[in-house]
């Protein structure tokens, strides 16, 4: 391989490791606009905790965990290459991953990609979770969990054996955060206020709808690092393709959403907006690499319509997820991988079932590991802050410091 090929591919890589470290300011934005100001302090704290335990903990162990490298009669389920990250002596040559990017590249790239699914639990257990437990959670789920499923395709094991097909991440990442958050949500309970006495639901509106809006704008930027870096090199038709498909399906998402929400709801609801963009970003990851435009535009569509449907029954199932983390992670992540099967290069009714079996097991997998945790943490340390703390708000009480002291906002 040229020298030139293999810098260009590098560099790219570089720069799309940089638009994915820069999606945990849009999950921050977008976190902390869609809730209340007396709980931004420990949003903000919850995320910037997640980027730098996730790095180190990937460093540490996740890493090696993810890729072992499984020996060709094992079963392809758990492998450990050892402790730490040195390279192996072709790390920084082009016979290293093809010519696509040096050993060091990787594995920053994909410890950027590992933080992301503690991220997306932040958001469902905002506003009433004790920050000690998110943060034990957060180290056990991004260390051992998230690494051992992506070794099942990622690292070539037993779901890449069978043909099990996640391009960028739709369940991978995304439901493996997904999955987490429905559990936790479930065994935290619904903030005060969040639903009447008849069991019916109450909005609670957002502090900072602009934030909000300017986090998915950063999050759409950030996904083509996420999808066009996972073309693993510069391929100028793959990652050209890859991120023309990424935004027609996030377009598309976004305008389906707030059309079937605007028929339901009788008005113009722009976090529906927002998130139907998020919906369409998730739905393509799985196969951004394989669809035509087309196709992507179809899939944000469903993926739009899907997010204002998973709203209202995770509102329905009286579950309380104040950014819609569920509707778009899980269940956009999960007609995302399905849409491989109908939509991708391999489709047929086998690669469904393949696909569908993959959802299957990964999301058994997340569900009873998270639980697990989870209910541990609840059984000991305890997972929710009191009513007092919660009423008046977790900044002045696990930071003792307000996001905006000279403000004077006063919220109750």
């Amino acid at each position: 391989m040229e020298a030139g090929l293999f810098t260009a591919n590098n560099v790219w890589m570089m720069i799309c490791t940089g638009l994915v470290f820069f999606m945990h300011l849009g999950f921050s934005f977008l976190e902390i606009g869609l809730t209340r100001e007396k709980n931004t302090i420990n949003i903000l704290f919850k995320n910037v905790f997640i980027i730098c335990v996730g790095l180190l903990v990937y460093y540490i162990g996740g890493f090696n965990l993810m890729y072992p490298g499984f020996a060709e009669d094992s079963s392809g389920i758990f492998s450990f290459a050892g402790f730490g990250i040195a390279p192996p002596e072709n790390g920084m040559t082009p016979e290293y991953a093809d010519g696509g990017y040096t050993w060091w590249t990787d594995f920053l790239f994909q410890g950027m990609f590992a933080a992301t699914a503690a991220t997306i639990v932040s958001g469902a257990v905002a506003e009433r979770i004790k920050l000690g437990s998110f943060m034990i959670f957060t180290v056990i789920y991004v260390g051992l969990v998230y690494p051992i499923v992506g070794s099942w395709k990622w690292g070539g094991g037993f779901l890449d054996a069978m043909g099990f097909y996640d391009f960028a991440g739709s369940t991978l990442v995304h439901s493996v955060g997904g999955w987490a958050a429905l559990i936790a949500i479930y065994l935290l309970g619904a903030r005060i206020g969040k639903f009447d006495e008849n069991g019916k639901p109450k909005a609670i509106p957002g502090h900072n709808i602009p934030f909000a809006a300017a986090g998915v704008l950063i999050l759409w930027l950030g996904w083509f690092g996420f999808n066009g870096g996972s073309v693993l090199s510069a391929d100028p038709e793959l990652t050209s393709l890859t991120l023309v498909t990424t935004s027609l399906a996030a377009a598309a998402g976004g305008v389906s959403a707030f059309i079937v929400s605007t028929l339901m709801y009788k008005n113009y609801d722009l976090t529906m907006f927002l998130n139907g963009i998020l919906g369409g970003l998730v739905g393509i990851t799985a196969g951004a690499d394989q669809m035509s435009p087309n196709d992507a535009v179809l899939i944000g569509v469903i993926a739009g319509a899907i997010i204002v449907f998973g709203v209202a029954l995770v509102d329905k199932l009286k579950l309380d997820d104040p950014v819609g983390a569920v509707a778009v992670h899980l269940i956009c992540g999960i007609w995302g991988t399905l849409a491989v099967g109908i939509f991708g290069a391999m489709a047929g009714m086998e690669q469904f079932l393949t696909q569908l079996t993959g959802v299957g097991i990964v999301g058994a997998f997340c569900c009873v590991t998270a639980f697990i945790i989870l209910f541990t943490l609840k059984a000991t340390i305890g997972l929710r802050v009191s009513e007092k703390e919660e009423l008046e708000g977790l900044d002045e009480h696990e930071h003792g410091m307000s996001a905006y002291p000279d403000f004077g906002l006063n919220e109750h």
